[in-house]
């Protein structure tokens, strides 16, 4: 059986919400279960201070998102999961590999246009105004995390994809230079995972402003599902459950046979009070024993410590030897050859 290498990172700025847990981490958990896999998961705090410049979000951040994949089901022993700056090789792959980046290339990265766009619409006279090169050289940095594990898939959001075509065109160069030592990646994006509705009707996002975190406890819970913006359709009236956020929501945890019925109360006209009430107590009996997991971890960060130190000795036993190979390649070696 052939074994695909599998790697995810996940950006240490914020709470996981609901939206992250449908659309990302329940996903990755459920394939790292395959055998036929070998899955790296590994929080992206390096990543994070591109846009964060707030020490202690980064900390509580990655103490909050490390717990939230451990609670969720995530077995740090099946996987290595690890912290992106406890694998020191990740960094110096970076400057080997933006030695290899030609600079049109970076020039073309939808994140750097859109900064000078929104510059240049504010009539800046300096179109790379507030940009730094943390910014510009991001998907450097990226294929540094992708190609140091030779990762064979990713997967990713559509706006990612461009980022993992040029940790491809940076893998062929380098491979071109040097010889063939990079697996060149494949993009993976799941057009059938969910993408949940905030509670203002936007996208769910953290720079919206509009999340439920995954683990909120029982009373705050109920207080942001009653926020849940609703149209004014009255009780009785039939309401459409493909334009409702509460019934999007309720179907990324629900069985189909329950989303079934509840369409059925949908066209018979549920009250939307009702709704928020039905939605409140499936969340919070669905999420109850992972919460209670979140809340034991999040008293022993200690043991979160533990299990992302376990797991970057795993990692680095295949970097080290990786990276000395890469060095060996480039002419960074012993003068006795």
């Amino acid at each position: 059986m052939t074994t695909e290498t599998v790697l995810t990172g996940i950006t240490t700025t914020g709470t996981p919400h609901l939206g992250n847990y449908v659309g990302a981490i329940k996903p990755a958990i459920e394939a790292s279960h395959r055998s036929d896999v070998h899955s790296f998961y590994f929080l992206a705090d390096y990543h994070a201070i591109i846009k964060c410049q707030d020490p202690e979000r980064i900390r509580q951040s990655t103490l909050e998102v490390a717990a939230t994949w451990l609670a969720a089901g995530l077995d740090a022993d099946k996987v290595i999961f690890y912290r992106q700056s406890d694998v020191p090789e990740v960094m110096e792959l970076t400057w080997m590999l933006t030695c290899m980046t030609a600079k049109g290339l970076m020039n073309r990265a939808h994140a750097y246009k859109a900064a000078v766009a929104d510059n240049e619409a504010n009539e800046e006279s300096d179109p790379d105004k507030g940009i730094t090169m943390g910014l510009f050289s991001y998907p450097i940095l990226m294929a540094a995390d992708i190609l140091l594990f030779n990762a064979h898939k990713v997967p990713v959001g559509r706006d990612q994809v461009q980022h993992l075509e040029m940790a491809r065109d940076i893998a062929a160069r380098f491979n071109y230079h040097y010889g063939e030592h990079f697996v060149l990646p494949e993009a993976v994006v799941d057009d059938n995972s969910a993408v949940l509705t905030g509670l203002d009707g936007r996208k769910m996002s953290k720079s919206y402003n509009n999340t439920i975190p995954v683990f909120t406890p029982e009373k705050p819970l109920r207080k942001l599902v009653l926020k849940i913006k609703t149209n004014s359709l009255e009780p009785g009236v039939p309401k459409d459950p493909d334009t409702s956020t509460l019934f999007q929501i309720y179907q990324a945890f629900a069985k189909p046979e329950e989303t079934a019925a509840l369409r059925e109360r949908y066209a018979a006209g549920i009250a939307w009070g009702e709704m928020k009430q039905l939605l409140f107590e499936y969340l919070n009996t669905q999420l109850a024993e992972p919460r209670a997991r979140y809340e034991e971890l999040m008293r022993n960060p200690d043991h979160i410590e533990r299990v992302l130190c376990e797991g970057a000795a795993k990692a680095r036993e295949r970097s080290v030897p990786f990276l000395q190979r890469l060095r060996h390649a480039i002419g960074i070696r012993t003068l006795s050859g």
